[in-house]
């Protein structure tokens, strides 16, 4: 998944697409228990992908209290 994608979305499609991703990591590790997984470099992608989401996610929110606080400043004056 590439940042671009990623930036591009909204706050409720990233929490969905974290929680899609997240319960993909979970049934490729039930997958390498197993012995059944066949491409572990998926595993390194997903965990990948899980820490660019979040990440977003903190950005979008930090810019979002920013906003708040930069709007407040500007009624008090």
């Amino acid at each position: 998944m590439k940042v671009r994608e990623i930036k591009e979305q909204t706050k409720e499609e990233l929490e969905t697409k974290l929680a899609d991703i997240k319960k993909s990591l979970f049934n490729l590790k039930f997958q390498k228990a197993t012995g059944q997984l066949e491409n572990p470099v998926k595993i390194r992608n997903l965990r990948k992908d899980i820490a660019r989401i979040k990440t977003l996610l903190k950005e979008k929110e930090f810019n979002m209290k920013i906003n708040k606080e930069t709007k407040k400043a500007g009624k008090e004056k």
